[in-house]
């Protein structure tokens, strides 16, 4: 049969972007009962398959017990979840009521969530017995006054609600039937979750995410990534991140295939073991996955790999070298923003799989038209002339952001004067046969291991301690995560450096913002260096770092 790749965006868009389309028959009520969602495996390697026949019956309980709690369409419900079964009937169970996910990372500290719900006016919150915590102050106890909160994954006390009893429709849901909620056909322009994006400054922005916006995530599972049916996919992201929760999550639902969720932490041993023991034949990580893996790599692994892909941050030679030997195959780079997935990319599927130009991120994906305007003018740059990455809007049948939720401002920022283009933030170029290349952020943004991390989070914690008169904090080039975060101190009076001081501030990272983000070296400065009107230049210290860095 012949690939017919603008045929086929066109039935995605007519499958999930039209009025009547309903998020819980797209993701699951559609597919055969018994066939397996996804295959949940635990550190030890013991595996439980879910069935869609499992995930409609349960998830329909999950919605009526939703519903008893007052949570209607439109309602905000925050999710501070891992990779779990209970997470997918979590969701579903909004989704057929017409809710708004809120996912939170379960790396993020107090304030970072509390940001969040407050930002969403979430309605309640759903989390894991062991993110409980979190949700109130440090020091703090839970009370009546408190959000109503949802615990999975462990035993709820007090004032929570058991996530299993609703589930299982025992205890206070005893008597409720799964077909008194739902499902609600929101159409593709209803809102499906609202995901947070970092800048360089200002508070995190809320990005909606319509239903419609899955009709690229699964063009991008056909054509970036080339899943198949008999394929075991494995996609590592974490779902409290756009890559996780897009093409982890909602694109395997959408189409009905069976992918992997490990419901522990990362390690290269472990990732070594999944991919042997369940014969990963279509595998998706950011590189620092495959950096560590590298790293912790040894003779005679078994593997089953069809296809390899790489996103989040850009993926070094290296990388792909190694993979070739490794794997046998190259790993390929695909390249997107939380705003609209994955738009260009090194795509494997058959009819769009061109020879591996290292270093690009490949080349424009259907359904998207990425291009590179000159950095002085909203027209095309020349080829290998440095420019601003942007997506034409008209010719971007897949596009789908409509803006940052209550952010005008900060939305019209995106968009050239004419509205014709978004413009991403990044910088590149485009060579003479279409590929596009990224040379960095055009703002102060970190990316490490796939996370993006605005300075702005990071500083606005560590102003808060007495010692702490400014605070600057940058990325610095890493061997295995791409970038690692430092951060810049300048002390007020009174205060001395010392090792003492610095693990305090990393500490306070840690608890006021997220685990993932605190700076892994502090420098104590006598100034920042600043522009003449005062803001601090950031490249400055980007300079002096990596020059300075150890070559460890």
């Amino acid at each position: 049969m012949t690939f017919n790749a603008r045929e086929r965006v066109q039935e995605l868009l007519d499958t999930f972007a039209v009025p009547g389309a309903n998020a819980a028959q797209l993701f699951c009520d559609r597919h055969p009962a018994d066939h397996t969602a996804f295959t949940v495996v635990g550190s030890d390697l013991v595996f439980k398959d879910v069935t869609y026949g499992a995930l409609r019956e349960q998830s329909a309980r999950f919605a009526t017990a939703l519903s008893a709690l007052g949570v209607r369409r439109g309602d905000h419900v925050a999710t501070l979840m891992g990779k779990s079964a209970e997470l997918v009937v979590a969701l579903l169970g909004l989704w057929r009521l017409g809710a708004v996910d809120v996912p939170l990372f379960t790396a993020f500290a107090h304030d970072a969530i509390a940001f969040r719900l407050q930002a969403t006016g979430a309605r309640l919150v759903i989390c894991d017995a062991d993110q409980r915590r979190k949700l109130v102050p440090p020091g703090g106890v839970p009370n009546d006054a408190s959000p109503l909160v949802v615990v999975a994954r462990g035993e709820a006390f007090g004032h929570d609600i058991a996530f299993s009893e609703m589930v299982g429709g025992t205890g206070a849901f005893s008597g409720l039937s799964g077909d008194d909620a739902g499902p609600v056909a929101v159409g593709g322009d209803g809102t499906l979750a609202q995901l947070f994006t970092s800048g360089t400054t200002g508070a995190p922005k809320g990005v909606p995410i319509p239903l419609r916006a899955v009709a690229s995530f699964v063009g991008y599972q056909e054509f970036g990534l080339d899943v198949r049916p008999d394929d075991v996919f494995w996609n590592m992201a974490d779902p409290g991140w756009a890559y996780g929760l897009y093409f982890a999550l909602l694109a395997p639902l959408a189409s009905g295939t069976r992918s992997l969720l490990l419901s522990t932490g990362f390690s290269p041993g472990l990732t070594w073991q999944v991919m042997d023991t369940f014969r990963v034949s279509n595998f998706a990580a950011a590189p620092t996955v495959y950096r560590a893996l590298r790293a912790g790599s040894a003779e005679g692994r078994r593997h089953a790999l069809r296809r390899a892909s790489s996103a989040g941050e850009p993926l070094t030679p290296d990388v792909i070298e190694w993979g070739s030997g490794a794997f046998g195959l190259e790993v390929r780079d695909h390249y997107g923003q939380t705003e609209h997935g994955m738009v260009a990319g090194n795509a494997w599927h058959d009819g769009l799989l061109q020879p591996l130009q290292p270093g690009s991120m490949g080349t424009p994906l259907p359904g998207w038209r990425v291009d590179v305007l000159s950095e002085s003018a909203d027209s095309l740059a020349a080829d290998g002339e440095a420019g601003r990455v942007a997506i034409n809007i008209a010719q971007s049948p897949f596009f789908w952001f409509t803006g940052y939720a209550g952010a005008p401002e900060k939305t019209a920022e995106r968009f050239t004067a004419d509205g014709a283009w978004y413009l991403t933030g990044d910088a590149g170029r485009r060579d003479a046969g279409g590929r596009l290349y990224f040379t960095s952020r055009d703002d102060d943004v970190i990316i490490m291991a796939g996370y993006r991390i605005g300075p702005f989070d990071v500083e606005s914690v560590l102003v808060t301690h007495a010692a702490v008169a400014e605070a600057a904090v940058v990325g610095v080039p890493d061997a295995i995560r791409g970038e690692v975060l430092e951060a810049c101190i300048v002390l007020n009076a009174g205060h001395e450096p010392s090792d003492a001081l610095a693990a305090e501030l990393q500490e306070l990272v840690k608890t006021g913002f997220a685990a993932h983000a605190y700076p892994r070296r502090v420098h104590f400065l006598a100034e920042l260096p600043k522009t003449p009107s005062g803001k601090v230049q950031r490249f400055v210290l980007r300079r002096e770092l990596a020059d300075a860095a150890p070559n460890d």
